[in-house]
């Protein structure tokens, strides 16, 4: 006779709270009991109960607030990294309220690495910006866009609140002809944690995008840092 390994206890409690989850007894952006109230509950060390909501955490159901405690996940953004439409657009699309703040907004020579990577003479002058993406009054995504100045001179007297990917296209008739995609997972940083309003060391998914005009010339370059549990990637894939 085989004899089967007692499950252990952090799944029996991951088991029971996902049954909380899905039974709806929480809601979306509804805050957990706290550690020491859960504990209580099913008679278990701290030490355990994390590892039943890291379990759920990177099943993307819940979220750790940076010194605020567990929130319920709200469903996930879908996002097509390869999209013509900008972020205000498609989060709209999806019943959602985005928002985009500006952190940074400056021209400078292009540093080295960065024009090894886009293929420029040393010294070109870009436009940078830094921006925090918000969905539903939550924090989801930092991006970091590099444009070369000669693409869209003036940029900076633009408004950098809303969509760069209509701003390009209304005031400067400039679309992307195609683009270079990276996607990875990452960790990040304590002052990247801070803007996302996740504790220190939580992990993120990482978008690196390198962006041509019909010329075959890089011409953007963009880096975005996403809340894991706030994005669910999804391509269409067409085959001639």
């Amino acid at each position: 006779m085989t004899i089967k390994p007692p499950h252990p206890q952090y799944l029996r409690i991951h088991d029971a709270l996902a049954t909380d989850l899905a039974g709806g007894r929480l809601l979306a952006g509804e805050r957990f009991p706290t550690e020491r109230e859960l504990a209580e509950r099913f008679g278990c060390t701290r030490v355990t109960l994390r590892q039943a909501l890291q379990r759920l955490e990177a099943e993307g159901v819940i979220y750790r607030g940076h010194r605020r405690g567990w929130f319920v996940s709200p469903a996930p953004i879908r996002y097509d990294p390869t999209r013509v439409t900008g972020f205000m657009e498609y989060v709209s699309a999806q019943g959602r309220e985005p928002r985009t703040e500006c952190l940074l907004a400056e021209r400078r020579p292009a540093e080295p690495w960065l024009a090894a990577r886009m293929g420029l003479a040393a010294g070109t002058w870009v436009y940078r910006l830094e921006r925090r993406r918000w969905v539903d009054g939550r924090p989801v995504l930092l991006e970091s866009n590099v444009l070369r100045e000669d693409w869209c001179p003036g940029l900076l007297d633009a408004p950098l609140g809303s969509s760069l990917t209509e701003l390009l296209r209304d005031r400067y008739q400039r679309v992307h002809a195609h683009s270079e995609i990276t996607l990875k997972p990452c960790l990040l940083d304590d002052a990247q944690g801070d803007l996302l309003q996740l504790a220190s060391g939580s992990g993120g998914l990482y978008l690196e995008r390198l962006c041509f005009a019909e010329s075959g010339e890089a011409v953007e370059f963009d880096r975005e840092y996403w809340r894991p549990d706030a994005v669910e990637v999804t391509m269409k894939v067409s085959r001639a």
